[in-house]
């Protein structure tokens, strides 16, 4: 065994420590191997020992012991207040659900163990008294920057599925190459990705997604992605016939997954933002393709791959809407910047703008579109620099006032609105005395009349007086309170008389 130092915590030095001088052989294995070698600082460390686990239990008698997988042979030990995972050293049996070994058996001897394991970087243990057991070669497949299965691939991969995502996300978070017999192994053995858990695909998904060499991955393996993601196949290989898109629809969805930072909401929304064109493409008279209403098309593909994703609800609204409205124009001024963003709010504002931009880099065609997104953006910064009046919190006034200057009901939130919307035009508009001013000028606009009705005990009744009211023109708008019987009746120069003969006629009695 070569000997090789790793810098190891206190708390795994301290129970390899103990283990070896009760007599049993024991390892750092794993991820911290793989970790160490590459000059990385591991996230966490297991420790495997041919001591079984009643043998470690009565070792760390003196310390808190929680029997975390006894069946499996683990056991938790808390040293200096971390938890340590020790295991035994294990060959396992037949994967009948393609996740878990059915039983295990504990051996002896740490090459065994690592016989089961998935791949080669992965397969790596590390004594101090021993140094480093690499029985398959994951050392150089780490220089290397290769992707290797131990032992029989297929064998491997028919015990957990799951491993094929796994290759797929150490290549795109590492930018390893996969070597062939592992990599055909991989496509061979797509479809036993339906026997794994949609929780456990989701994690390695996202994973990959947010790794800094995705691209490569997504394009070599998209037969992989489309087995879990089965609405993008109609994208991949899909010419766009359009001189503003350089790539089919799958590479440039992919170069929008690159281009835009690597959070796993925005980097699944570039994914998907395209996922409707091939069923919503046509072709012009000249030949040019288009894409009529994809953003809906998308938006409907995208919930029946997130259903099934099984995605946090609130992740899966805003994906839904980043790709529902990622085609929506964010705006040229600062009007229509701050009307935006009042619709959409900051942070969606935000998400939307970098999806504009990694779609602009997709293209590979209008660099001139990303002088255009750099300007909406610092319109966005100028805009939230002011202090601008988004919402109708931020009005000057409130529905207090509005009530108290005669505003009643419904309307009140009405006019709220108009105001806003009055001063997301025009900023300089929300003081007290201008808004006083617009909602003067919106009551001239039109008039009202409050009728008490008396007749009305149902629900039908109120359809009823709607209905014979919508046949006068010159009403705009009706509200009912169905308690009281009140009606208010909006419109320019209202008939009254006309409004009460035709209720009188339908058997209501009507006091204006």
């Amino acid at each position: 065994m070569e000997q090789v130092e790793f810098d190891l915590p206190a708390s795994i030095r301290m129970a390899l420590d103990r283990l070896e001088a009760a007599g049993y052989p024991s390892y750092v294995v794993g991820g911290a191997v793989r970790d160490q070698l590459a000059g990385k600082q591991p996230h966490d460390y297991d420790v495997c020992t041919a001591a079984r686990p009643e043998q470690v239990e009565q070792l760390f008698a003196d310390q808190t012991v929680i029997e975390t997988g006894l069946k499996h042979g683990t056991v938790t030990v808390l040293l200096d207040g971390m938890p340590v995972e020790i295991t035994t050293f294990r060959t396992e049996g037949a994967y009948s659900d393609g996740r878990r070994p059915d039983s295990v058996s504990f051996v002896d001897d740490i090459e065994r163990d690592l016989a089961r394991r998935d791949f080669t970087i992965n397969a790596m243990a590390w004594s101090p008294v021993r140094g480093l057991c690499d029985p398959f070669g994951g050392q150089a497949d780490l220089q290397r920057r290769c992707i290797r299965c131990v032992g029989d691939p297929d064998t491997r991969l028919k015990e957990d599925a799951l491993r094929i995502l796994r290759a797929l996300r150490f290549a795109a978070q590492r930018g390893f190459v996969v070597e062939p017999v592992t990599a055909a192994a991989l496509h061979r053995n797509r479809e036993r990705l339906a026997q794994v858990s949609a929780e456990r695909i989701t994690a390695e998904l996202l994973q990959l997604l947010c790794g800094a060499h995705v691209g490569a991955v997504l394009m070599e393996f998209s037969d992989i992605i489309a087995q879990i993601l089965p609405e993008i196949q109609p994208m991949i290989g899909f010419d766009q016939h359009n001189a503003y898109h350089k790539y089919t629809v799958w590479e440039h969805s992919v170069r929008a997954v690159e281009g835009i930072r690597p959070d796993p909401l925005l980097r699944l929304a570039a994914l998907l933002h395209d996922v409707g064109k091939p069923d919503t493409f046509s072709r012009d008279e000249r030949g040019v393709g288009h894409f009529y209403g994809h953003p809906a098309r998308s938006r409907e593909l995208a919930e029946q791959m997130v259903q099934r994703l099984r995605l946090p609800v609130q992740m899966e609204r805003q994906l839904l809407y980043l790709v529902r409205h990622h085609d929506t124009p964010l705006g040229s001024n600062t009007r229509h910047v701050r009307r935006k963003l009042a619709v959409h709010g900051e942070e969606t504002f935000r998400a939307l703008l970098a999806i504009k931009k990694a779609d602009g880099i997709g293209q590979g065609t209008t660099p001139q579109n990303l002088t255009e997104l750099l300007e909406t953006e610092r319109l966005l910064e100028q805009v939230l620099t002011e202090d601008s009046c988004l919402t109708r919190r931020d009005l000057a006034v409130n529905g207090n006032d509005l009530i108290a200057w005669g505003a009643r009901g419904a309307r009140v939130g009405y006019y709220l609105s108009a105001m806003l919307n009055r001063v997301l035009d025009d900023p300089s508009c929300n003081t007290r005395e201008r808004l006083h001013a617009v909602y003067d000028g919106l009551r001239a606009q039109e008039s009202y009349v409050e009728l008490t009705v008396n007749g009305m005990s149902a629900r039908c009744c109120v359809r009823q007086v709607r209905q014979l009211l919508a046949g006068i023109p010159d009403i705009t708008r009706t509200d009912i309170t169905l308690d009281s019987g009140r009606i208010v009746v909006y419109g320019r120069h209202l008939p009254l008389e006309q409004i009460r003969e035709v209720l009188a006629a339908a058997g209501y009695e009507v006091a204006i």
